[in-house]
């Protein structure tokens, strides 16, 4: 840089000492512009602080773009929510309406007798009924089909009064279905028996019981397990768990 500046102090020295003694040659300004050039390029051809390059990037590292997009570790989805179905039933309150009456159970509740309790004592299964009695004392017997036998239901009728009192069931449209083990139930046999419980028609003295029947016929094989009898004849049925 000093060599430079020495070297351009003498030619303007020189310009100024020729100006003393001679007149300086007049320059087309063509001359001037390379005479000019070439004095600025001696000067940078000398700096060492000069770089030909317009911008130095030997102190900058070369980053490449990654262009690719993390790809987030896939995560085990989540099972959604199961939606709880809306529970559309309509809930009514009953507790403030009217208590609904209970069809009766008894015999004698659900056609209105008085003074008379029905009370179930058992059962007996029979080819015929009566069994065993004599022909003379006999007005009515039956005898099961074949392959059928008879199950025959037997009650205590008692007279709760203080008088003779007359029973007509006939009078109360006594009706009777019978289920068996749970079963579809069948009609109790119609009978000309004078203690069938539909038909009994009577006189049972004060304090005093009679035994009724109602019957019905049932495959020789069937075994009893649970008997439903089931009151008829009112606006609404009842049924009896005998056993």
């Amino acid at each position: 840089m000093r060599k430079a500046c020495t070297f351009l102090c003498g030619i303007m020295a020189a310009a100024v000492l020729s100006g003393c003694g001679a007149q300086m040659p007049e320059l087309t300004q063509e001359e001037t512009n390379l005479i000019s050039e070439y004095a600025v390029g001696v000067l940078l051809k000398y700096d060492k602080y000069h770089s030909g390059r317009l911008v130095d990037t030997t102190g900058y590292e070369t980053v490449e773009a990654d262009t690719s997009e993390e790809t987030p570790e896939s995560q085990p989805e989540e099972p959604a929510p199961e939606e709880t179905p809306a529970n559309d039933t309509e809930v009514i309150d009953v507790s403030q309406d009217e208590e609904v009456a209970a069809v009766p159970a008894t015999i004698e509740e659900y056609y209105g007798i008085q003074n008379f309790t029905f009370r179930y004592t058992g059962y007996e299964l029979a080819q015929n009924y009566p069994p065993e009695a004599p022909e003379s004392d006999v007005f009515f017997a039956m005898d099961a089909t074949e392959g059928m036998q008879l199950l025959v239901l037997k009650f205590m009728a008692e007279n709760t009064g203080t008088s003779d009192q007359t029973l007509n069931m006939l009078e109360y449209g006594a009706r009777f279905r019978v289920s068996l083990n749970g079963e579809s139930s069948q009609g109790a046999l119609a009978t000309m028996l004078l203690n069938d419980l539909q038909t009994f028609d009577d006189v049972i003295p004060a304090g005093s019981s009679m035994e009724l029947v109602s019957i019905v016929e049932i495959p020789q094989s069937a075994s009893v397990d649970t008997i439903e009898f089931i009151l008829r004849g009112g606006e609404e049925n009842a049924t009896i768990v005998l056993q």
